[in-house]
């Protein structure tokens, strides 16, 4: 039994450029003594792991699940009162859509320490690295931020009230609904809307398709995107800015 303090740090990742970690993230990640990791962080930040932090993958791809959800609470619980110090290291910010409330919620029980470090969220930075900003004067005066499948597997009915509105609209984890998304969208008469989806957002492998409501499932199969990606509806994708590259060769010619 470690002498330890029981300890559950839940760390924000990131969208996946592994630059857009927070130093405090970082810190977190180096003073672990196990990290419990999912599928969607970029795994070069294990890098700043200790040589002797334990490494767990308890993420899912393609709907296989490593650990259950229950399983995970359970291994948190131990791995701390065995060794100390866990980090839950998750992708974009772990208070959307990230359980890391209910990892909270569920390991308090057992007198672990909790802290949080918040991420930044794929829902903001993958439009962003696309030029697409969420608001703009004249354009868009909100966003919704919503997910495109809940606990029973269905499409958020927020999805419905959101195209009600002139907002708008980012749906994480949307695309086995997209076309329901299409018809939802069409039934209020936006059909000509303007729609991005980002596959693997911030990433090397970045893929993007431009379209509209009417449009946009032959742009997705022509361009083969498919998870992990981001659906971003409203007037603000056709705001698009031409973005350069200076940041990244300012930093190559360091």
């Amino acid at each position: 039994m470690s002498l330890k303090t029981p300890i559950l740090t839940i760390v924000g990742a990131g969208p996946g450029d592994v630059d857009l970690i927070t130093l405090k993230a970082i810190k977190a990640i180096e003073s672990a003594d196990v990290i419990l990791y999912d599928a969607l962080i970029n795994e070069a930040l294990l890098k700043y792991a200790a040589a002797d932090a334990e490494l767990i993958f308890v993420g899912k791809r393609r709907g296989c699940y490593a650990f259950q959800q229950d399983q995970i609470n359970d291994l948190i619980v131990s791995k701390a009162k065995e060794k100390g110090h866990v980090v839950r290291l998750k992708g974009g910010d772990p208070f959307i859509f990230g359980r890391g409330a209910e990892e909270i919620d569920y390991v308090r029980q057992f007198g672990l320490e909790t802290y949080v470090v918040p991420g930044i969220s794929s829902s903001m930075a993958v439009p962003a690295y696309q030029g697409i900003p969420l608001t703009k004067r004249g354009s868009s005066e909100s966003f919704w931020v919503i997910t495109g499948t809940t606990k029973k597997h269905q499409l958020s009915g927020d999805v419905a009230l959101a195209a009600k509105s002139s907002a708008t609209v980012v749906i994480l984890m949307g695309m086995g609904k997209l076309s329901e998304i299409v018809r939802i969208f069409s039934e209020e008469n936006k059909q000509d809307v303007a729609v991005a989806i980002i596959q693997n957002g911030t990433r090397d492998n970045e893929n993007v398709g431009i379209g509209t409501i009417s449009s946009i499932e032959s742009i997705v199969a022509e361009k083969q995107l498919a998870n992990p990606a981001i659906i971003v509806i409203g007037d603000v994708v056709k705001e698009r800015a031409v973005l350069s590259s200076v940041l990244e060769t300012v930093n190559k010619n360091k």
